[in-house]
């Protein structure tokens, strides 16, 4: 009995995990999958009628134009997020009067709700009375009668950028500040003696000390960009039109549609585009180390 305890001790210690994961996670996985290969209107009964969703749905003019800013989306965020990121973090870590406020500053809007923050950008963005238009006539850089549609066919994908930018650059900034508490100062300082200047530290130290830093922020980019709906949602609701559709809006308006098999199909589709992405990614991080 008691060699059965030890033996099987580990899976009895995982068991309750295991189990609510199948039940909770891969259970809907599956009935998704199946979901997708029917027509099915979210109520009625399913009926079975193979890929015919995925051949719509690569037809679909609506899904490419939310796969194109759905990717778009994803390497303006991730790029600007760890640029600027890293940049705030290597500021903040040299010790200047204030620099714990300016932490506290950039990593506010991580203790609000997106609701909030989306919300309040919705405002300043509005063409007509819009804080930001506003504040462009009031210095005469633009025309009484001229409005800046930014949350508009042009213009709307990229006001979503800075409001994600905004919202989660400070979680970034303190990841990166965490990574560079592991580096030794001893290199700063040898660097230093060595004539190095501020830019090629940064570089030369700096950027390759905290390459597994980065490459986790990346990872968490790809999976939150193909997952991010708030925003977009509470902004424009992928118009006008459905030119800022994104995957996951284009996913939730086709099942207001009550076209639940289709939309099922579209989840599917975000689902594999993240595992590869990711897979990618871990790949490329593990070949770099």
């Amino acid at each position: 009995m008691r060699q059965f305890g030890g033996r099987w001790a580990p899976y009895l210690y995982v068991a309750p995990i295991v189990v609510l994961a199948g039940a909770l996670l891969y259970y809907t996985v599956g009935f998704a999958v199946w979901a997708s290969l029917t027509d099915w209107n979210g109520l009625t009964r399913m009926e079975f009628i193979g890929v015919e969703n995925y051949e719509r749905l690569f037809a679909d003019r609506t899904f490419y134009i939310a796969l194109r800013n759905t990717l778009v989306f994803m390497v303006a965020t991730v790029f600007l997020q760890t640029v600027l990121g890293l940049l705030i973090a290597v500021i903040a870590k040299e010790r200047m009067p204030g620099a714990n406020f300016f932490k506290a500053i950039f990593f506010l809007p991580i203790a609000m709700a997106p609701a909030i923050i989306a919300t309040v950008f919705k405002y300043m963005f509005e063409a007509n009375y819009g804080s930001l238009n506003e504040t462009l006539r009031a210095l005469g850089l633009l025309g009484e009668d001229d409005s800046i549609l930014w949350l508009g066919a042009d213009l709307g994908v990229w006001s979503i950028v800075v409001i994600n930018v905004f919202a989660w650059m400070g979680f970034s900034m303190m990841v990166y500040f965490s990574g560079l508490m592991s580096i030794p100062d001893e290199l700063y300082e040898a660097s230093s003696l060595d004539g190095a200047g501020w830019w090629r530290r940064l570089f030369s130290i700096t950027v390759p000390s905290l390459k597994g830093t980065t490459g986790v922020l990346i990872l968490l980019g790809i999976v939150g960009s193909l997952k991010t709906f708030d925003t977009v949602w509470l902004t424009t609701q992928g118009g006008p039109g459905v030119s800022t559709h994104f995957l996951s809006t284009f996913l939730y308006q086709e099942r207001l549609n009550r076209d639940a098999g289709y939309s099922s199909a579209i989840g599917i589709f975000i689902l594999v585009a993240a595992f590869v992405l990711s897979l990618i990614q871990t790949r490329v991080s593990s070949r770099e180390k």
